[in-house]
């Protein structure tokens, strides 16, 4: 079973981040009167909403329907007020507030927008359209109704390598097509990992994701302890595809044993172990899958596997990929 630091409960922890500067999303977005949300019951541009499909920390999601072609969609609903830059000047009136709000939107969706209009991934959640009024933001994303990846680990506990293999795989590839794209995820792990009916994994959550020009290292802490590399642990500079490997290496590790390699109740000696590696595989893993977790966590990012060997490992290569 799962421990507790996978507890739907504990999902929160997160290194810390720079402060970062602002955007507007307006020129990324359908910019449309609030009225139209509710004219001939509840919608947004040619789609009709529906029921909750899940609340989390910065809006709601509902099911949508297109009312032409009855093509199912998950909305994600961003109130503007909950993305106002904290650190806003203070100002004298309340339409200079407003303006403030609408202009100074979370850096973290507007990146999220502007990367998943990049990536077209058979194992990327897709994202259709955007929607804006003067209050919300709309984001018109594939429907996928298989849950997340966490909750099947969690009901079933480990599972057998060739069903590991698979969405291992699946992964992988979307990693890769998004690093061949210049684009480094940074917050892997499998509560951003989505299943559908017929068991595809999709990426999800782009909103730490970054741009990384060749030649050139990322500085911004990000992801979730458990997952992160000890490169980004340490806050230095870092390049994110490794990052991204290591993060790799601890959902394989998770798939194959029900567990995380590093996880501790004292948030101090989880990034401890963290950084220096210190973590054991089960007897029952097989050699080929053992030999990869260690090469992919390895703490130096410059003596990690890199995605490309991952790809030509003989515990990589023991199955036929599905797609």
């Amino acid at each position: 079973m799962l421990p507790v630091s996978l507890d739907p409960a504990s999902r929160s922890p997160q290194v810390p981040r720079r402060p970062s500067s602002k955007g507007s999303t307006e020129l990324l977005s359908h910019k449309i009167s609030s009225r139209l949300v509710r004219d001939n019951g509840p919608r947004i541009g040619p789609y009709a909403l529906g029921k909750t499909l899940g609340v989390g920390s910065t809006g709601r999601v509902k099911l949508g329907t297109h009312l032409e072609t009855g093509q199912k969609v998950a909305i994600k609903i961003i109130p503007k007020e909950s993305l106002a830059s904290s650190s806003t000047e203070s100002v004298a009136s309340d339409s200079q507030t407003e303006t403030k709000v609408n202009n100074k939107l979370n850096e973290k969706v507007e990146r999220e927008i502007t990367i998943m209009k990049l990536i077209q991934h058979p194992n990327v959640m897709q994202l259709y359209d955007v929607y804006e009024t003067d209050k919300e933001l709309y984001l018109i994303l594939e429907h996928i109704e298989g849950g997340e990846l966490f909750d099947y680990l969690v009901s079933r506990g480990r599972l057998p390598e060739n069903e590991a293999l698979d969405f291992f795989q699946q992964i992988t590839f979307a990693v890769d097509f998004c690093h061949r794209h210049l684009i480094c995820h940074r917050d892997l792990k499998p509560e951003n990992l989505l299943l559908s009916k017929d068991m595809t994994v999709k990426v999800a959550d782009f909103g730490m994701a970054s741009l990384q020009v060749t030649g050139k290292m990322l500085e911004t802490s990000c992801g979730s302890p458990h997952y992160a590399s000890p490169e980004i642990i340490r806050g230095i500079k870092y390049d994110g595809a490794p990052a991204d490997v290591w993060s790799c290496g601890i959902i394989l590790f998770a798939l194959l044993t029900g567990n995380l390699p590093f996880d501790d109740e004292n948030i101090r000696r989880l990034l401890s172990k963290v950084k220096v590696g210190a973590y054991v595989i089960p007897d029952y893993v097989s050699p080929d899958a053992r030999d990869l977790i260690t090469k992919m966590l390895v703490v130096d990012p410059e003596d990690r596997i890199s995605m490309n060997a991952v790809f030509q490992h003989r515990w990589f290569t023991a199955a036929q990929p599905r797609n």
